[in-house]
C-alpha cells in the first residue's frame, strides 16, 4: 500500500511542491508536528496499535486520533518516501528523565532522510512525546545546532563503548543544554519495530500502557498530559499546570484541547 498524500497534506495542512528538497523536509516536518498529536491511548485501553500503513492513514490521517512514536515516524517515513527522499529508520535510548547511571533500552523511533545535493543527511523525528521534540528536522554533524523556533536543539557526540559513533539530542531548557535521547546509525527494520511496539503497548512495567500520556504542539505553545496533570508551556516558557478531576475530564480534554477523539461511550481505566 502506498500512503494517501493527498489525505495526508490535508490532515497537516501542509501545501507545497512535492519534490525531494530540504525545504520540503522541514516544512512537512513542522506541518506533522503541528498537525497530528502524540498519544498513547490504545495501549492504556488494552491493545498493542497497528504499525500497518493502511491502519495508520485510518487512525492518524482519516480519523481524529494520534499516535506514539512508532505510529507518527511510519507514516512520515511512508510520505517521505513517496516523496523520493532515502528514509533509513533508527532506534534511540530516551535519557530525558532518566537517572545517573540508568540504562534505558532502546524503545525510540527516529530517522535519518538523505536529501539531493545536501552534504549532510538530517535526524528526523514526529514522535517525541516531549516538549523537547525537533519541530524541523537537524543535520547530523557533531555540534550541529537548531533554531527551530521557539525550540533551539544541537546534536553531540557522547561518550560510548561500541564500534559505532554514539549521538545524542539536546535541547535548550533555561539556559541549560538538557539531553533527549541517545542513538547510533544502525538501520532497523519494520519487524524489529513491531516487538518494540509490542513491548511498550503490553508490558505491564511499561509507562505506556499504565497511564494516559498526551502531548500537542501549537505555534503558541505546548500541551502535555501525564495521567491527570496537564501542563501548558507557552512561547515565552511560561509553564502553567492543573490536575484534571477524573478519566471524564481527561476524555474531555483530550477532545477539545488536544484534537483526539474516541468512541462514544469509551471509558479510561481509572
Amino acid at each position: 500500500m502506498t500512503l494517501d498524500l493527498d489525505a495526508y497534506f490535508a490532515r497537516i495542512g501542509w501545501t507545497g511542491e512535492r519534490r525531494p528538497t530540504l525545504e520540503v523536509l522541514r516544512s512537512v516536518h513542522r506541518a506533522h508536528m503541528l498537525g497530528i498529536p502524540f498519544e498513547n491511548l490504545d495501549p492504556v485501553l488494552g491493545s498493542a496499535p497497528s504499525l500497518a500503513l493502511e491502519d495508520l492513514e485510518t487512525k492518524l490521517v482519516r480519523g481524529s486520533r494520534g499516535g506514539y512514536c512508532y505510529e507518527h515516524n511510519t507514516l512520515l517515513a511512508a510520505a517521505l518516501t513517496q516523496l523520493d527522499f532515502r528514509v533509513t529508520l533508527l532506534t534511540a535510548r530516551v535519557v530525558l528523565g532518566a537517572a545517573p547511571g540508568d540504562i534505558r533500552p532502546r524503545t525510540h523511533m527516529l530517522m535519518e532522510v538523505e536529501v539531493e545535493d545536501e552534504p549532510t543527511p538530517y535526524l528526523a523525528d514526529v514522535g517525541f512525546g516531549s516538549s523537547g521534540a525537533l519541530l524541523e528536522p537537524i543535520a547530523l554533524v557533531a555540534d550541529a545546532e537548531l533554531h527551530d523556533t521557539p525550540r533551539h536543539h544541537r546534536l553531540v557526540h557522547a561518550p560510548h563503548v561500541g564500534p559505532l559513533e554514539l549521538w545524542e539530542l539536546q535541547t535548550m531548557k533555561s539556559g541549560v543544554w538538557e539531553p533527549q535521547y541517545e542513538f547510533t546509525r544502525e538501520p532497523f527494520e519494520a519487524p524489529d519495530y513491531e516487538v518494540i511496539n509490542w513491548h511498550i503497548a503490553t508490558n505491564p512495567r511499561s509507562p505506556f500502557s499504565r497511564a494516559v500520556h498526551a502531548q500537542r504542539t501549537t505555534p503558541l505553545g505546548h500541551l502535555s498530559l501525564a495521567g491527570l496533570d496537564l501542563v501548558e508551556t507557552a512561547a515565552d516558557g511560561t509553564v502553567t499546570e492543573r490536575r484534571l478531576a477524573d478519566s471524564a475530564e481527561v476524555l474531555r480534554v483530550l477532545a477539545d484541547d488536544f484534537g483526539v477523539r474516541l468512541p462514544e461511550g469509551t471509558r479510561l481505566p481509572e
